[in-house]
């Protein structure tokens, strides 16, 4: 599952227990699987579906009256947008910022691109990674660190921080767009591909403009 396997954000309320542990409770299970369900249709751009399911899983977490749960699923939500290029403040989570763990505000600033650096070690590790590698680090650099990031969507948060940051050339893109493709994630794939189409056509490289059209075009459903 996607929002599973973004794990460290997953911690208390995704990650349910195990077969051998005691049966968790059933808002616990209908907020995993409706979270789960809200993130996949967001990264294949089915935005109906992905706030039916989102609403499902925040009335399944007010149950409980604990706002830093509802924090960290809004994180996982606001991941899946960054990853698309969705990018700037998580406006479902600011209003919960008091609430939340520090390790969630951290997280919030890193999606953002305003971390700092002091906080970089409260990130999950494969952001960790990313935010280790500065601002002086090469394309080549920052696109073998994320190579490196097993979970897909892991990586493709990591591209979308490091575009903020001015770090993020030719290899970091084409890494996010073969990433969103591999997965079949149509969102985030339309988004790198314009963001390819858009340097092609400023470098005046028609061809690859062309050829990035038609499969902006295809992953549209506009292609013929």
């Amino acid at each position: 599952m996607t929002a599973a396997r973004h794990g460290w954000l997953a911690a208390g309320l995704l990650l349910a227990g195990c077969a051998s542990g005691p049966q968790p409770p059933d808002w616990q299970l209908a907020a995993r699987g409706a979270l789960d369900a809200a993130i996949a249709a967001d990264l294949r751009g089915d935005d109906r579906i992905a706030t039916l399911e989102f609403d499902r899983a925040r009335s399944q977490i007010t149950r409980t009256g604990r706002p830093d749960l509802l924090a960290r699923a809004e994180l996982l939500r606001c991941a899946a947008r960054v990853a698309s290029l969705e990018l700037g403040p998580c406006a479902g989570f600011e209003p919960l910022r008091a609430d939340a763990a520090v390790p969630e505000r951290a997280y919030a600033d890193h999606l953002a691109g305003r971390l700092l650096q002091a906080d970089a070690a409260l990130l999950p590790p494969a952001q960790q990674a990313v935010a280790a590698l500065g601002a002086q680090a090469s394309d080549a650099a920052a696109a073998s660190t994320l190579q490196a990031v097993a979970d897909p969507l892991s990586r493709l948060v990591g591209a979308a921080v490091l575009l903020q940051a001015g770090t993020a050339g030719p290899a970091v893109i084409t890494l996010a767009v073969d990433t969103a493709s591999a997965q079949g994630w149509r969102r985030p794939l339309l988004a790198w591909l314009g963001l390819q189409h858009q340097r092609a056509v400023l470098a005046g490289d028609a061809e690859a403009a062309a050829r990035l059209q038609r499969r902006i075009d295809l992953a549209g459903g506009t292609g013929r």
